[in-house]
Formats: structure tokens, sequence, C-alpha cells
């Protein structure tokens, strides 16, 4: 009876923090293309995302057409509007990332609905402009903090299986004797 009572505390215990779970920060899973090397040029770009609804995630990787190195001043921009054209574009900066093997931009852009969106990428330097446009659909952001009760059930489900197991390993060691 010890383990089904530490089982029986261990349930009350995470149900309780689950309760009292404000917010929890997850990512739901990896950004997708949008899409992958286009010559906009003097660029190719590529553009990943995850468009949920609320604060969505862009990655644009930038490198030059020829052998040539990016300008020190290129700057992109990520605007976005509703395809059903009900909010006028907002345009947000992305944020230079120098990784070991490429050039990304980074911008947080924010979906205040499910809807379908028009994405405009736009790439400025001295050297020049350039821009591209696609549509994504922007998804919901999950469950919130039900996400956690989600995710956890499989693994409730074999401590359960376990905690069962273990208890009438127990009566049948007592029963015996």
């Amino acid at each position: 009876m010890d383990i089904a009572a530490l089982f029986v505390r261990s349930t009350l215990s995470l149900i309780l923090i689950f309760l009292f779970v404000r917010s929890i920060n997850a990512h739901e899973g990896p950004p997708y293309p949008l899409f992958v090397d286009q010559k906009v040029s003097p660029y190719v770009v590529s553009v990943w995302t995850d468009p949920d609804v609320g604060e969505a995630l862009f990655f644009v990787i930038v490198s030059p057409e020829q052998a040539a190195q990016l300008p020190a001043d290129l700057r992109v921009q990520v605007g976005v509007q509703p395809v059903s054209g009900r909010l006028q574009e907002a345009v947000y900066t992305g944020e230079r990332e120098n990784l070991r093997d490429h050039v990304q931009y980074r911008a947080v852009v924010h979906f205040d609905a499910e809807d379908l969106w028009r994405v405009r990428v736009r790439l400025e330097s001295a050297q020049g402009n350039a821009e591209t446009v696609a549509t994504v659909e922007a998804t919901p952001p999950g469950y919130g903090r039900w996400d956690l009760l989600v995710y956890l059930l499989p693994f409730l489900g074999i401590g359960v299986l376990w905690a069962i197991a273990m208890v009438r390993k127990l009566r049948r060691r007592t029963g015996d004797n």
C-alpha cells in the first residue's frame, strides 16, 4: 500500500502544479520552409517559419547569388498582411544572426488571427533593394497550458500501469507468505 499512496500523492502533486501554472513557453514543432533558395537578384533567399497566431517566427537565410559577399549594411524586413485586406501591412525588422555557415535574419511577427497572410520579404542595402512575396496560413498557437496535460498523458498512463503491476506484485508476495 505504500507504493499506491506514493503514486496518489505524486499524481495529486502533478495535478496541483498543473492547475497553478500560468503559462508554458514551448515550441510545438520545428519551423518549416516557406520557400527555399529562391533567386531574388542579387541574392538567394530561403524563408523558414513557425506561423503561430500571436508571436510567429520567421528565419530569412540570405546568401549572395555569385561568389561575392553580402553587403555589411544589408537589412531584412518582413511585412505581413491578411490576404483578405482587413488590416494594413505590418513591417518587422529582422535581426542579423551570423551563424557558422550562413547569414540568417530572425524576425518575430505578430499574427492576430488564424488567417491566410501575405508575407513580403524585403532586402535593402546600398547596393540595391529586392523583395519577394509568399503566402502562409497562421496556425493556432496550441492549447496553452493544456499542452502539458496532452503531452503528459502517455507518461501518466505508463506510470499507472507500472503502479498497478507493482501493487499486484506486492500483494502476491504478502499473500504467499
